[in-house]
């Protein structure tokens, strides 16, 4: 088999998929999600996240299944609301918990990639004006102190935040997601507070009583970002916009502990330079984009999937080439170590889940062999899930989920996934099956010469 693989990985590459505590955990009734979730109208159908999968009960018997189909890593985030119930207040049953729950997946040798901030807050901090208010900075420290004094022997690779830029912009640009506001003012501000959140997170990590070995990255939504019309100088810098404000502004921040254009007057937060270990990129989509003097909020662009293009549930393009190029991107301007810490469809048929799969991660494997220090990838997700504000209509799980029984039944595409971390690359047979023309194919030979043979 091993010669027949048109790619294949590095040694020690962790291979898994990811979930988010509240959407998958249920019973998570002390954060601003579940409170928005009681207000009619902010879910698709109604839908509540509580039971979700009952992986809070479950996640011994959910872990023992992703090990069965041979992943060595994990990446779940751990609920800021459940460690402290009020400001200051330790809940000791719920740290206990989260220690058996690394506990059960180092004992079954898979590698936790662990978030402190998965879009949920808890309501205190709510409350407090939330992260518009500088004192979440300090709340944040105190989780991440307790994390690094509670987890630090059981957990290398830290995320402290997932996709801010998502947080700040759902929340404070679309309005869609809580506190419901539209004030870009805020959401910079929002951002602000997160970067300097989490450089005190990154600082109270690396000096734990595990902190030599302690890696924290951002786990950074991307798209991929190209004018519609590539010969309209405004469409041009409007495609520049987002570029720059949402893939690049929070990264740039913290490493050069700059935080400036296109979102604000530059401005120095010191204190979040060089504080990203790795970057993990989460990748869905391409957009087109075009200039709209009406779109203030959105930086004066107007985005969109390209037309014709196949697309996923969530009606977002599936564009495999744009995983290889923001990789690459990554890798030139921050040189750090890259994982992909999400990457998958809305896929209820489980139709088109496997091509995509391959095609993302023969791309991934183009951009290892062209320099990305690409040490690992997590598929979104694990199993079906309560989806935010689509509530449980969309369904990005390797494995279905039946959330009436809370029944577990692999999609064939997890078989295929499975197969691929076995041979830990993805033979020539596989990539013909099932990277076709329209989903961005690049023609074999030109493809062949790009990978040399292992």
């Amino acid at each position: 088999m091993p010669g027949d693989l048109a790619y294949r990985f590095p040694e020690g590459f962790l291979w898994g998929a990811a979930t988010a505590a509240h959407q998958v955990e249920g019973g998570n009734h002390n954060n601003d999600w579940w409170e928005w979730e009681q207000l009619p109208g902010k879910i698709k159908n109604g839908d509540r996240s509580d039971p979700a999968c009952d992986h809070y009960v479950r996640y011994r018997q959910d872990f023992e299944m992703l090990k069965g189909m041979g992943h060595n890593a994990h990446r779940l985030s751990i609920e800021w609301s459940r460690l402290f119930p009020e400001r200051g207040v330790v809940n000791p049953e719920a740290v206990a918990h989260y220690r058996d729950v690394l506990e059960t997946l180092r004992g079954l040798e898979m590698a936790p990639l662990v978030t402190l901030h998965h879009f949920t807050n808890p309501l205190w901090l709510t409350l407090s004006g939330g992260w518009e208010n500088v004192s979440a900075i300090e709340d944040f420290r105190q989780l991440a102190r307790l994390c690094a004094a509670e987890y630090g022997d059981l957990v290398d690779t830290w995320t402290t935040f997932n996709e801010p830029n998502v947080y700040a912009y759902q929340s404070y640009v679309l309005g869609l997601w809580p506190p419901q506001r539209r004030d870009f003012a805020a959401a910079v501000r929002v951002m602000r507070n997160m970067v300097r959140a989490h450089a005190a997170g990154y600082a109270e990590l690396k000096s734990g009583p595990h902190g030599g070995s302690a890696k924290v990255g951002i786990a950074q939504h991307m798209r991929v970002f190209e004018p519609w019309r590539r010969w309209h100088p405004l469409d041009r810098a409007a495609s520049a916009l987002p570029e720059a404000g949402f893939n690049h502004w929070i990264l740039r921040a913290c490493t050069d502990g700059r935080a400036g254009w296109p979102l604000a007057r530059p401005a120095r937060i010191p204190e979040a330079a060089g504080t990203l270990d790795w970057i993990g990129l989460n990748y869905y989509s391409r957009d087109m984009v075009a200039f709209d003097p009406t779109a203030a909020r959105n930086l004066f662009s107007r985005t969109f999937s390209r037309p014709g293009s196949p697309v996923s549930d969530f009606a977002m393009e599936i564009y495999p080439l744009g995983i290889h190029k923001l990789l690459l991107e990554l890798a030139a301007r921050y040189r750090k170590p890259l994982y992909i810490t999400e990457n998958g469809v809305a896929d209820a048929r489980d139709s088109f889940r496997a091509p995509a799969l391959v095609a993302h991660l023969a791309e991934s494997a183009r951009a290892i062999n062209a320099g990305a220090d690409l040490r690992g990838y997590m598929h979104w997700s694990s199993m079906d899930n309560f989806e935010w504000s689509e509530g449980y209509g969309m369904r990005f799980g390797l494995v279905e989920v039946d959330f009436a029984t809370q029944s577990r039944l692999p999609r064939p595409s997890s078989e295929l996934y499975s197969r691929l971390i076995r041979q830990n690359g993805i033979t020539r047979a596989e990539l013909q099956d099932n990277y076709p023309p329209a989903l961005g194919y690049l023609e074999t030979s030109s493809r062949s010469s790009a990978s040399s043979s292992p």
